[in-house]
């Protein structure tokens, strides 16, 4: 499967924008290029209050960035359960919780050697 290649800050451009629309919280991005062994260029990381809410999160950022960039994520993890919804867009990766699990896994310090931006709503 050849994979076309989107322009990194388009897709984080739109992946915050589908992110607001069904107002995630604590929205950061980690910008991981200057760490070595990476999987990918950056994280978004977000919170939604319930299962829903993440998988109304996942769902807006899928439909976002199919129709404004015609891409979709190379793979989706956690669809089943809400609670930590994985989207893999190879050079940036979305991670949605619900807040007890993100806290729980603390992805930002385990990452915490990366450029971390916190995203401002007005929600």
């Amino acid at each position: 499967m050849i994979k076309k290649n989107t322009n990194s800050d388009a897709l984080i451009a739109t992946i915050l924008s589908g992110i607001e629309d069904v107002k995630g919280k604590e929205i950061v991005l980690l910008d991981l290029r200057e760490l070595e062994n990476t999987v990918c260029d950056y994280f978004i990381i977000c919170e939604g209050s319930s299962n829903t809410q993440v998988n109304a999160i996942v769902g807006a950022v899928g439909k976002k960035v199919s129709k404004e960039l015609k891409d979709k994520p190379w793979h989706i993890e956690g669809e089943d359960n809400g609670e930590w919804i994985l989207m893999d867009y190879v050079n940036v990766v979305v991670h949605v919780f619900q807040k007890q699990v993100r806290e729980y896994y603390d992805i930002e310090g385990l990452w915490g050697d990366a450029k971390i931006t916190q995203i401002e709503t007005n929600y």
